[in-house]
């Protein structure tokens, strides 16, 4: 992904002030210059990078995923300090997909059972990925439930699906850049919303959107349905800024 961002930053008018790998110095390199940072390296490493970017007032455009929830809720509190955008996936139509989701989980009973479907490639190192569990955020947050209604897979003899249950299942194999499914199943009918992404180019040009985006707004947290207008009126929001240093 930072190739990627680095070769495409000059369609979108920026310049790479430095390109940062695992093991250089990454205070050095943030202060160096750029107004943006763009992280998509390991979650390990998100509190390092949100450090650095509050202590030299840069926008932050991240999208790493693994954290767990109590970790990405820390992490949030503290990139609210400065413009962030921050989103599991920079992808147009899978933001399209989210909101797609918010609409109909709203719209549908909890007679529709919910399952999220997810397949990448064997290389990937977390499961869920970061664009199911903000699918399944929503799909929780539209009815009410907690993370402990989630339920990853099934096995043996766990009986009958209850109505409070959200289903989640991680597939990998191959080379799969990423494959998204909703599922809404009732009695007598199906609603099945798919995003499949071929090119993670799509990516890394949401990323750089984002980071457009960003530029005069105020501190706080921000995701990619506010950088395309999806946003409800009085949803959360949160900002981003400049010229590019990826990482």
């Amino acid at each position: 992904m930072g190739r990627t961002i680095a070769e495409l930053a000059p369609e979108f008018g920026f310049q790479v002030a430095a390109a940062l790998e695992v093991g250089d110095d990454l205070a050095a390199g943030i202060e160096a210059g750029g107004e943006t940072i763009i992280d998509f390296s390991f979650h390990e490493t998100t509190a390092e990078v949100i450090s650095h970017a509050v202590r030299f007032g840069k926008a932050l455009i991240i999208g790493t995923t693994g954290h767990s929830i109590d970790a990405r809720a820390s992490l949030l509190k503290e990139a609210a300090k400065v413009p962030c955008v921050w989103a599991g996936n920079y992808s147009v139509g899978v933001n399209l997909l989210n909101a797609l989701t918010q609409r109909a989980a709203a719209v549908l009973s909890d007679d529709y059972d919910a399952e999220v479907v997810e397949m990448h490639h064997r290389f990937k190192k977390d499961a869920p990925s970061g664009t199911a569990a903000r699918l399944l955020e929503i799909i929780l947050a539209a009815r009410g439930l907690g993370p402990e209604a989630l339920r990853h897979g099934r096995e043996g003899i766990p009986g009958e699906r209850t109505r409070t249950e959200v289903g989640i299942h991680a597939l990998r194999g191959g080379d799969v850049v990423g494959d998204h499914t909703v599922i809404f199943a009732a009695l007598g009918e199906r609603l099945e919303l798919t995003h499949k992404a071929s090119d993670r180019a799509i990516f890394a040009r949401g990323a750089l959107r984002a980071a457009q985006w960003i530029r005069g707004k105020r501190p706080g947290v921000y995701d990619m349905q506010d950088v395309l207008g999806l946003s409800e009126p009085n949803g959360n929001t949160a900002a981003m800024s400049g010229h590019s240093s990826s990482r």
